[in-house]
């Protein structure tokens, strides 16, 4: 299944409480139609930031602002609406398939947390639940991985093969785990997670930490570093853009941070927002100027490569 092509109106279609779960953020306490939240836009103690899941509509109390998700997104990334339609596309998530909104069916009152079976028994289908976990086999993923011109030994130190169940259905995909537990789920056709959603940090003992937005940057990071004798840095892969801030602290722990960033609009902004706050961050972007990130940088370095091995292979 391609990701759609995003318009203003089928944007404004996106279920705000799935994207908003996409991006780390979910409802301290949930009543009826409305959904609330720990502000994702500011900082603040007491949820005050709402979503009316029926209307597909959000409202900041703190901030006196609200709409839809195309008002969310420009105000989230401080992006113009065509950069953020650009950044969908992009970065679909797992778009295709659980976020587009559907008729809202009321529910009683009830106070959920990550943990509770209340959230557990809501909307049950539209979550991805891992059932099963391997080593990397599945001939179809081998192919996607050498699309994306990742070697399955790179891979396999990192990833599983991830089972899973969506509406009912069953399906494999690559997956690689985060620090609470969940998996980033990608496949030929698929891009999602799995709950909880958080980073991934590999701590080597190194004085520098080298940052990725996504783990297929991170390993073509690995794959451009495999001749090296051991990890030249830590490495925190966000697994979403939003964890930035979150994750600001761990970063700075360190006396070197590298930035290997997407080079979109938010991507950028990050990065530039980041050299303003400190010295200790360094954009090592600069490496793939020319494209959009570190994993299609590395496509089009070996790409050739690969093309050149298949015709001698067909020769012998």
């Amino acid at each position: 299944m391609q990701a759609p092509r995003f318009s203003a109106g089928n944007a404004r279609q996106i279920d705000l409480v799935d994207y908003l779960e996409s991006l780390g953020h979910h409802p301290q306490k949930i009543r009826g139609n409305d959904y609330w939240y720990l502000s994702p836009l500011r900082s603040e103690r007491t949820a005050s930031f709402k979503v009316n899941r029926k209307l597909n509509l959000w409202y900041d109390h703190g901030l006196g602002k609200g709409g839809s998700v195309i008002d969310f997104g420009m105000l989230y990334f401080n992006c113009s609406v065509k950069d953020f339609l650009e950044h969908l596309q992009n970065h679909p998530g797992s778009i295709a398939t659980s976020f587009f909104h559907q008729p809202f069916q009321p529910q009683k009152e009830l106070i959920s947390n990550q943990n509770s079976a209340g959230e557990k028994k809501e909307n049950e289908e539209h979550k991805i639940v891992v059932l099963d976990t391997r080593t990397l086999q599945n001939k179809s993923l081998l192919q996607y991985l050498e699309k994306r011109c990742i070697g399955v030994d790179i891979a396999s130190q990192f990833c599983r093969e991830v089972d899973f169940q969506l509406y009912g259905k069953t399906r494999t995909t690559i997956g690689f785990e985060n620090n609470a537990g969940g998996f980033e789920l990608r496949g030929p056709d698929f891009k999602g997670s799995s709950a909880p959603k958080a980073s991934s940090f590999f701590d080597h003992g190194k004085e520098a930490v080298s940052v990725f937005e996504g783990f297929f940057d991170f390993l073509s990071y690995q794959t451009m570093h495999q001749d090296k004798t051991g990890p030249l840095t830590n490495f925190l892969v966000l697994n979403s853009l939003a964890f930035f801030e979150k994750e600001k602290q761990r970063m700075e722990v360190h006396e070197r941070v590298e930035l290997c960033l997407d080079r979109d609009p938010a991507g950028i902004r990050c990065t530039q927002e980041a050299l303003k706050s400190s010295k200790k961050f360094i954009d090592q972007s600069h490496q793939y100027k020319h494209n959009k990130d570190l994993n299609e940088h590395l496509v089009q370095q070996q790409r050739p490569k690969q093309k050149q091995r298949h015709r001698r292979g067909r020769h012998l």
